[in-house]
């Protein structure tokens, strides 16, 4: 079942060395159930910052959150995670016993898990590749068996911080469809951080525009563009446009790519290149 997530009056401070330093101030916003929710902004503006708290990782300085009516709390189990690393896998196992670990600590019986996590690698089109170890695996493909994972024991939010955003452009943008037909099937609740405009548009119902020091809220903007979306039609880059209107100074770390991709027959722009990250698993 989707949760709908209500964010009231939340900040976060925390101490360095030197002095306490506000990352997160008065952000008020709502997510409805089965809604998309992309989280955009700069540098230092808080993206990650709100995410943890919204997974209990962190507990806010001030104010308020509550998931499915429940006030936050780190116990609270009905969350799944992905993060941006590829050594999020568990390298010991393959990838049907990683995207089974979540029921195994429910404590479901073995050949109720086998099923359920074929399913969801099914659901990623990775069935074929269920007794493969993550260093077997492309970074795409550990992404996907990651996501997966966070679905297979029915958590009623799904939070994604910058999933694709070390992949390579090609791969992030078949990553993008995928993601948005696993959504259309699961109809969960998803809370999505991102530094790319042009991936905002295309996956979210609404985007939640932030600025920076501290975090703040700066434009809340609601898509009506049909699925599946074109990224080459003009009110794909009319959305763009509004978003990048509110950025302000910080639009140009932000901007999409202005040049075509070479995969515009499959309507879908790449955004820009993205830092190169090793695909190797925990050392």
């Amino acid at each position: 079942m989707a949760e709908r997530i209500e964010v009231e009056g939340v900040s976060y401070e925390y101490q360095t060395d030197q002095r306490r330093v506000l990352a997160v101030r008065d952000a008020s916003f709502t997510v409805e159930p089965s809604e998309f929710l992309c989280v955009l902004g700069p540098s230092g503006c808080g993206k990650t910052t709100i995410m943890n708290m919204l997974a209990g990782f962190l507990e806010p300085t001030a104010g308020e959150i509550r998931i499915g009516g429940r006030k936050q709390d780190g116990r609270l189990i009905d969350r799944g995670v992905v993060f941006q690393d590829f050594a999020q896998l568990f390298p010991w196992r393959t990838a049907r016993r990683n995207v089974e670990f979540g029921l195994e600590v429910r404590g479901v019986p073995r050949a109720e898990r086998r099923d359920a996590a074929m399913r969801f690698l099914k659901l990623v089109r990775l069935e074929s590749f269920a007794e493969s170890f993550p260093h077997q695996l492309s970074g795409g493909m550990q992404q996907r068996v990651a996501i997966a994972r966070a679905l297979a024991y029915n958590p009623g939010v799904l939070l994604m911080d910058e999933p694709f955003a070390a992949l390579d452009a090609m791969t992030r943008e078949e990553m993008q469809r995928q993601l948005a037909d696993v959504w259309q099937q699961t109809r969960k609740t998803v809370v999505y951080i991102t530094h790319n405009v042009t991936e905002a548009v295309y996956l979210a119902d609404k985007v939640l525009v932030m600025a920076a020091h501290p975090g703040s809220v700066r434009a809340e903007i609601r898509l009506e563009l049909p699925r599946p979306r074109d990224p080459l039609s003009d009110a794909f880059v009319e959305a763009q446009r509004e978003i990048l209107s509110h950025l302000g100074p910080h639009s140009s770390e932000l901007e999409p790519e202005r040049t075509p991709s070479p995969f515009a027959t499959t309507r879908r722009p790449t955004g820009p290149a993205p830092q190169t990250k090793p695909e190797g698993g925990i050392p």
